[in-house]
């Protein structure tokens, strides 16, 4: 077991049982975000929760700014993890740009996965008409990146009531900002960065591990579009449409998250 692995991504391993489930956070966001979601599944699972380096309570020494300007440094943080707790044929839980992070994971070393969930995922945020809608257009993603760079904070207000799209749940809207407030502005952007201008499009078909993808009503940072383009191209792979509205169930919707999760994971695995 690497120690030195283990305090730098900040692992937490909980639960009793003989199989290992890993819960990824999306973007801006720490490991406390499955706070509502994890713990259904301590009885059966070994849980393993962590924080990318440079988010939540992760050895920010340890931030490097060429390994982390792509997704490939934020997978690698994930092989990492696996490695250092010796684990094999994990179920991978991730959210938002989380889920294709342990996708390129899982292309890399498939011996190290049983299956992916994917919460919300997204290969492409930019618009690539006729053929594909990511939901944003090339000047609203150098926005987002010039608003972050100018007033984080207001950033920060504005962009946690975009992914929730519930005007109606404020608690879990300040719950958002104070997460994306945490983090070091610098490499918050820089992680929006990696995220937003990525295309992992041609990845989708590299996957040889099972997969659920989770896909939320009202859905901005992830169109309905979106799932359907992912599971139309990822192999072995089934899309189960949500009545969660937004971008994070496993905070606004923790109970139907752990239902579709637990459905899946009794069937399939």
């Amino acid at each position: 077991m690497n120690e030195a692995i283990l305090s730098r991504n900040h692992v937490k391993v909980k639960g009793s049982g003989t199989s290992s489930i890993m819960f990824a956070p999306g973007f801006g966001c720490d490991q406390s975000v499955w706070s509502a979601v994890a713990p259904a599944f301590e009885e059966d699972h070994q849980v393993i929760l962590f924080d990318y380096v440079g988010s939540g309570h992760s050895d920010l020494h340890a931030y490097d700014l060429n390994r982390y300007r792509t997704l490939d440094g934020y997978a690698q943080d994930v092989l990492d993890v696996c490695e250092a707790l010796d684990l094999e044929k994990t179920v991978f839980v991730g959210h938002s740009v989380g889920a294709v992070i342990g996708m390129l994971a899982s292309i890399r070393r498939p011996d190290l996965f049983s299956h992916l969930v994917m919460v919300g995922p997204s290969p492409c945020y930019l618009n690539d008409p006729p053929e594909y809608y990511g939901g944003f257009e090339e000047e609203q993603l150098f926005g987002l990146l010039e608003m972050m760079e100018k007033n984080y904070i207001g950033w920060a207000t504005v962009f946690a009531g975009t992914v929730l799209n519930q005007s109606d749940r404020p608690d879990i809207k300040e719950e958002l900002e104070s997460r994306f407030c945490s983090t070091d502005p610098v490499i918050a952007r820089r992680f929006a960065k990696a995220a937003f201008f990525s295309d992992h499009r041609e990845n989708l078909s590299k996957v040889t591990v099972p997969s659920l993808i989770l896909q939320c009503s009202d859905d901005i940072i992830a169109p309905a579009a979106v799932g359907e383009y992912v599971h139309k191209h990822l192999p072995y792979s089934r899309l189960k449409q949500m009545e969660a509205r937004g971008h994070c169930p496993h905070m606004s919707h923790p109970e139907e998250t752990i239902q579709l999760i637990g459905d899946y994971l009794k069937v399939h695995v």
